[in-house]
């Protein structure tokens, strides 16, 4: 059975063994935020909007400046594989 784990940073690692960590993700995360976002054909106004989050947060993540963690991950995850699905999903602002 693997053992991962979820750093702070964002990261996924397997523990070895022997106890030192491997990462499993070597993707940068500003470049694929930008590439999850590009790829929708969004700006980054539309596609904070689209997924509910302030475009500061959109423009600090494609910057290197913070990493999306937890649940903001998951989503970009979703976006990437199926996007007509995830942003069906969300549907329109209330």
């Amino acid at each position: 059975m693997m053992r991962v784990r979820l750093k702070a940073d964002g990261r996924i690692v397997e523990i070895a063994p022997d106890g030192s960590e491997v990462t499993l993700e070597h993707r940068d995360p500003a470049a694929f935020v930008r590439q999850v976002r590009t790829r929708c054909g969004l700006t980054q106004a539309a596609f904070a909007e689209k997924i509910e989050v302030p475009i500061e947060t959109v423009r600090n993540w494609e910057q290197g400046k913070r990493n999306p963690r937890g649940p903001a991950r998951a989503l970009l995850k979703l976006i990437d594989k199926a996007p007509e699905a995830a942003f069906a999903a969300l549907g329109g602002r209330r």
